[in-house]
């Protein structure tokens, strides 16, 4: 999890009246000094709350949840009292471009800011508390038994029976997602009123206004990204339906039209990897090896793949981790309390106390995923000398696409070098396309996911998506970006959002859309510096302290400039585009046209 202005917990604030406007007569030097009072005063109470957050996810009860609450309440009214009054400032003429950035990270990062009367903070605080920790100690069934998250998120992955997987999506879905549906609407109505206060159309402009440039230019871009992409996906998607119906059937998955959301290996459909056996062409997708099977065959427990991930940095010349990484991050599932299980990066002390929380197993998918949170917290450190409001990703599609960026360089010859994969067993070229396969089962199927989550919400906050028809709009984006379809009917008492946990956590999703954009990005660059020659998706640039240099000094940049500055210091672009992704799978696509022709396309 990623600090968005105040603290890694969710961010919450409350519009407030007392904020004093400057006088017509203010001058530069005093917003320069209203500037410096903010971070002074952020910095001072982000170390709580980062605190009480990190105890609250790591150990759920109801006092817990009661500190959650009161010290989010308590920081965030100080973070829009802030907000409103650098919005009074932000015209003023003859401002440094430093501190005309800082009031506008002031005024636009709030996640979730609350109404602007007595009592709302605390309400909305409560709210979202009370999702999180529901979301938390959430449970399905599966035999009829209950199961927590993680081990429904596992089990959804290994389980091939389409009954089993029915009642482990419906209970899930029932029983986690319902249950919130009427606090999601209140926080909805309360997060509108304080976004409005702030001079926001509703809370879903507002976040798509902290990415320097306007709402509207934000979401048009995120529209053409999705246009060089979805060509992609729909070769993915035709594929993957035509050999579920070959596994199942036609009474489970018809040839045409949606493919059923729980057949895909994973709860939310988000990310199809865990069923590449079923769709792995003949010969070419054998690729000899798998993951999960060679750390298990080589004695790996979660703390040695932590520390496997971190060599990966280490190999690039970043520093060591400090040993209070190792003391106080939470890599498995304590036996004795319940936590929340979705992993997430911790920057405590905007300086050294940086943390992951997990509840690691030993397998392929949460080896990428310690990957991914180092990722996080690499760039934490190495922006930690810039001031506290520069503290972060140059956006927070950045943060999230340096550990995956690090993440695609698990190929055969990286798990070679780091003693995991006998060379002997390195896939050979004609097993490309099973390579490629295996990977778009994970990054393109996420793509359209990664981009409908955001504009559900969007269309909640701007009064699209009316409260009672949550379900109905949900269902509706679904089918029309991912062409999936619940395994059962849903109505309007159903709230399947929440049982994803971005949703009542209140985290913005859209970060995740653009990682994945960024991050082939990102993985071309280093591989162009790193003197790669071969085909794109077998670079590793593990080793290479030359690309760890580079990337280092625009990880240093934080939040200091407009993205494109950042983007541009690593790649040598100005423009965030999907097409570095699609010339990484152009093999695949090729390959997806001809096994899918003649086949019926789209849903």
């Amino acid at each position: 999890m990623i600090r968005t202005a105040i603290s890694a917990f969710a961010l919450i604030a409350a519009a407030s009246s007392t904020a004093q406007v400057p006088a017509q007569t203010a001058t530069p030097a005093q917003a320069d000094a209203f500037v410096r009072d903010a971070e002074a005063q952020l910095a001072a109470l982000s170390l709580d709350v980062n605190r009480i957050g990190w105890v609250n996810a790591t150990y759920i009860t109801d006092d817990t949840d009661a500190l959650a609450a009161q010290a989010n309440a308590k920081s965030t009214e100080l973070s829009v009292k802030l907000a409103s009054e650098a919005a009074k400032y932000a015209s003023l003429p003859g401002l440094s471009f430093d501190t005309r950035r800082k009031l506008d990270l002031l005024r636009g990062t709030i996640t979730l800011p609350a109404a602007p009367r007595p009592g709302a903070a605390d309400q909305l605080a409560t709210l979202v508390t009370a999702m999180s920790s529901s979301y938390g100690k959430g449970t399905g069934l599966s035999g009829g038994k209950p199961i927590n998250g993680s081990d429904i998120e596992a089990a959804m992955g290994e389980e091939r029976d389409p009954a089993r997987l029915k009642e482990m999506w419906v209970s899930w879905h029932d029983r986690v997602g319902a249950p919130m549906r009427g606090d999601y609407a209140k926080m909805t109505a309360l997060a509108n009123e304080g976004s409005k206060a702030l001079g926001y159309a509703d809370t879903g402009a507002m976040w798509r206004s902290g990415y320097d440039m306007t709402p509207e230019a934000f979401a048009a871009l995120t529209d053409r990204i999705w246009g060089e992409v979805e060509p992609l996906y729909k070769a993915l998607h035709t594929y993957v339906r035509w050999k579920l119906n070959e596994k199942y059937g036609d009474a489970v998955q018809a040839k045409t039209g949606p493919i059923r959301s729980d057949l895909l290996g994973n709860m939310w459909a988000q990310e199809w990897g865990n069923i590449y056996d079923l769709v792995a062409p003949k010969g070419a997708g054998d690729l000899g090896f798998d993951t999960g099977e060679l750390l298990k065959a080589k004695g790996y427990d979660p703390l040695k793949m932590v520390k496997t991930g971190e060599g990966f940095y280490s190999s690039l010349g970043f520093a060591a981790l400090p040993d209070t990484f190792y003391a106080r991050s939470q890599i498995t599932k304590p036996a004795d309390r319940d936590v929340i299980c979705h992993a997430s990066a911790w920057d405590i002390d905007n300086a050294d106390d940086i943390r992951i929380k997990m509840c690691t197993k030993v397998n392929g998918d949460d080896f990428v995923t310690i990957h991914h949170e180092l990722g996080h917290n690499y760039y934490q450190r190495s922006y930690k000398a810039q001031p506290f409001l520069y503290k972060n990703g140059a956006n927070d599609g950045f943060h999230e696409a340096i550990g995956d960026t690090i993440a695609l360089s698990i190929t055969p010859d990286y798990l070679v070098k780091i003693g995991l994969l006998d060379a002997a067993r390195v896939p050979s070229a004609d097993k490309d396309i099973g390579l490629l396969l295996r990977q778009a089962m994970d990054k393109v199927a996420f793509l359209p996911f990664g981009l409908l989550i955001d504009k559900w919400r969007w269309g909640v906050f701007a009064g699209a998506i009316p409260t009672d028809g949550y379900q109905a709009g949900w269902d509706k984006l679904r089918l029309q970006y991912q062409g999936v379809a619940p395994p059962v009917a849903r109505d309007e008492t159903r709230f399947d959002p929440g049982a994803k946990y971005h949703i009542p956590a209140g985290v913005p999703y859209t970060r995740y859309f653009l990682a994945r954009v960024l991050q082939f990005q990102f993985y071309k660059a280093a591989c162009a510096q790193a003197g790669w020659k071969g085909p794109l998706h077998r670079c590793s640039f593990y080793g290479d302290k030359r690309v760890g240099a580079k990337l280092d000094a625009m990880l240093a940049m934080g939040q200091s400039k407009p993205w494109p500055d950042a983007l541009q210091a690593f790649t040598g672009s100005r423009d965030m585009s999907g097409a570095a992704l699609v010339e990484y799978f152009a093999p695949l696509k090729t390959w997806l046209d001809a096994q899918n022709k003649g086949k019926p396309s789209g849903w």
